[in-house]
């Protein structure tokens, strides 16, 4: 499955949820935006949030922007759960 999220490096509290703009899922890390240390903190803050593992989170687009594309390898209707509640928090 494919996910847009918005990441917002340096935050005080690292989560995933909540939805930014037109559907994209934001994911707080406390990394700060040097050397892609947020980007990783990232994919693997949304591999702890789908319950799969870092390997299977794949960055397709946005390495150096906030706004990132990702792709989610694993059980497509248990994925599509898990986004629609995240998307809810």
């Amino acid at each position: 499955m494919r996910l847009a999220i918005r990441v917002r490096p340096g935050a005080a509290r690292e989560g995933v949820g909540g939805v930014y703009g037109e559907g994209a899922v934001v994911v707080k890390v406390n990394a700060r935006a040097v050397d892609g240390r947020a980007t990783e903190a990232a994919l693997r803050a949304v591999a702890d949030a789908f319950g799969v593992r870092r390997a299977d989170v794949r960055l397709v687009s946005g390495a150096t922007s906030r706004d990132k594309a990702v792709e989610i390898t694993g059980n497509d209707e248990e994925l599509t759960q898990r986004a629609a509640a995240l998307r809810m928090a």
